[in-house]
């Protein structure tokens, strides 16, 4: 998983730092800069779902088997302009071909900003054959 982690370029030029995972979850983490912001001066919508998309890769991939999202929603309900932005993936639902997750965009303070769902179709391939 530390090379899939490592592979993973979109969220290292975000700033997304996986902090811990485990089978069926992942926590990340994104401290925010002026990059991150839109016109508005707010956290861009593409951020948060990025940054619920990188724990929701590791958790989904978690269990060695090569998990590719085939659904996914976020919904948002609360903006910001600094500060660290956190996510918690966790597993709902598993069987041999299908997994559903949810993950819970935090900041600071512990506030939801937003609310992720996904579900994997887990192909029959293994994680390590697909790392360098």
């Amino acid at each position: 998983m530390e090379r899939f982690i490592d592979q993973d370029l979109y969220a290292r030029y975000l700033g997304v730092e996986i902090c811990q995972w485990g089978e069926g979850y992942a926590t990340a983490k994104l401290e925010l800069n002026k990059n991150h912001l839109n016109s508005v001066n707010t956290v861009h919508g593409g951020v948060i779902f990025s940054l619920a998309d990188s724990a929701f890769s590791v958790a989904s991939n978690s269990r060695g088997t090569v998990a590719v999202a085939i659904q996914v929603c976020i919904s948002y309900f609360k903006a910001v302009s600094s500060g660290t932005l956190y996510a918690a993936a966790r597993e709902v639902s598993l069987n041999p071909k299908l997994a559903t997750y949810l993950i819970e965009v935090t900041d600071d303070n512990g506030s939801l900003l937003g609310l992720f769902q996904g579900t994997v179709y887990r192909k029959s391939a293994r994680v390590e054959e697909l790392v360098d």
